[in-house]
């Protein structure tokens, strides 16, 4: 049964185009979209990147990768995270050429453009967000958030 649910959903993912994601669904969804026309200076000091690269969109990997990403979105947009994809090698975008992925490559990027880490397997959204908490910008954020809420009680 798992794997006819994680067939559907494979096969949900490629007929539906990424962007979608973030249009129609009902809780907050991460900016999902190709990396092919844009770069990651265009979101610097505004948003943390993710950066999914694959080969093929049917990498199994990739589509784990979204799966996970997916499930508990609101996780994400809370930390500023922008989720970019890239499955053609051959289009040779700037975020590909900068990054210079093999194969499956799952990458995040900080506000101030730095490369936080990059990983070869999918990675869980509790590791996501437990690595971008620890970070000095991060951590400024809470900092601030948590002054912010006790200035408005």
């Amino acid at each position: 049964m798992k794997h006819i649910f994680i067939s559907a959903l494979c096969a949900f993912l490629i007929t539906t185009p990424l962007s979608s994601f973030a249009q129609n669904a009902a809780t907050p969804v991460p900016l999902i979209q190709p990396a092919t026309d844009v770069e990651l200076d265009d979101f610097k000091w505004t948003d943390r990147v993710i950066v999914v690269f694959a080969d093929t969109p049917l990498d199994l990997n990739f589509r784990r990768q979204m799966e996970l990403l997916i499930d508990r979105p609101e996780q994400l947009t809370e930390r500023d995270v922008i989720v970019l994809t890239d499955t053609n090698p051959d289009t040779l975008s700037a975020v590909r050429k900068q990054l210079r992925p093999r194969g499956f490559t799952f990458v995040v990027v900080d506000k101030d453009g730095t490369v936080m880490f990059r990983k070869p397997d999918p990675w869980d959204l509790r590791e996501i967000t437990r690595a971008i908490d620890k970070t000095p910008l991060r951590q400024q954020e809470i900092k601030a958030d948590k002054e912010a809420a006790r200035t408005t009680r």
